[in-house]
């Protein structure tokens, strides 16, 4: 890359406090729109139409002494990540980075929302008022109840012969709490699912009314996706040190691993070999800075590359 020497700490501590993170941000939106659009990035998982998101949040602690913007608790400090996936590629759609102090579900009334896609999410959104936004906007739901949920049983729906026997009940409700119905004043459908996994029942409800009870029982499911992503950024590029501690270092450096993750997702697609991403990632920093054709890489990272041939300087004399 022509570096003669590595950058200087004031050099790299003047750019992380007067460059916008913001330019990070949108360097992001604009490699995915572009890079998003790979062709091994489309799951299909699920026979419907509608585009799949994972809604969640990740909080990221740090210390409060250094990082005195970042409000949380009395003694600890900490930033949240409102994160809103695609389920096409396990990219973020949407990102919104917040305090500690922020409630999940406060931190999702930003999000866009596109009409007839379905937004899956924990217990932790179990907001009426937002809850009623996104079924304004023509917006699908599939969330995990509150225990407290109070409710009226409208019709209980039959359950095909050949079910699935983990769905265990399927019925149209209305919210019976008159603070409830004043946010949410149509019928919901809720699902009860038993996770043989955790022993435990776990209860959804959803504003679509004709998938089959497996297919929002599968959605659910899958927003283990964002836990992964979530695992993924944190270990294998290290998002719990930073190099900087005012804020707009905190977001330069995020923003930048969002861009790292996305540059190596779409590497991982274009690739023919079955990378494993921690694998893709290990190879990356031990071939850095190599001078190799990347796509021939990718997919072939194990073969010797051919031998280059030797050019003569002097003519040949006889």
């Amino acid at each position: 890359m022509g570096i003669k020497r590595a950058p200087s700490k004031s050099t790299m501590s003047y750019q992380n406090k007067n460059r916008s993170w913001e330019l990070f941000r949108d360097y992001y939106y604009l490699l995915l729109e572009s890079l998003g659009q790979q062709a091994g990035f489309k799951q299909v998982k699920f026979r419907i139409k509608s585009k799949i998101f994972l809604l969640d949040s990740s909080t990221v602690s740090l210390c409060l002494s250094l990082f005195d913007w970042a409000k949380y608790k009395t003694s600890k400090g900490a930033i949240k990540m409102h994160t809103l996936l695609d389920y096409d590629g396990n990219l973020p759609a949407y990102v919104n980075i917040t305090d500690g102090k922020t409630a999940d579900n406060k931190g999702a009334y930003d999000i866009p929302l596109i009409k007839r896609s379905v937004i899956v999410a924990d217990r932790f959104y179990n907001d009426f008022t937002l809850l009623n936004n996104w079924d304004s906007n023509t917006v699908f739901f599939v969330i995990r109840h509150k225990e407290n949920l109070k409710y009226n049983t409208l019709r209980e729906l039959d359950l095909p012969d050949d079910r699935l026997q983990h769905i265990m009940k399927d019925e149209i409700i209305e919210l019976a709490n008159e603070d409830s119905k004043q946010k949410y004043k149509g019928k919901l459908r809720r699902v009860s699912v038993w996770n043989e996994e955790n022993k435990q029942v776990i209860e959804l409800i959803t504003n679509q009314l004709t998938w089959s009870a497996n297919t929002i029982s599968e959605l659910y499911r899958a927003r283990w996706q964002i836990e992964i992503f979530f695992r993924e950024i944190k270990q294998l590029l290290h998002i719990k040190s930073f190099v900087g501690t005012s804020e707009n270092a905190v977001m330069i450096q995020i923003w930048t691993a969002l861009i790292t993750i996305l540059l190596l997702k779409a590497m991982k697609a274009m690739a023919k070999y079955k990378w494993h991403l921690s694998n893709l990632v290990a190879f990356i920093r031990l071939n850095i800075f190599v001078k190799i054709s990347l796509q021939l890489w990718l997919d072939r990272p194990f073969e010797e590359p051919p031998e280059i041939p030797q050019e003569y300087t002097q003519g040949v004399l006889f």
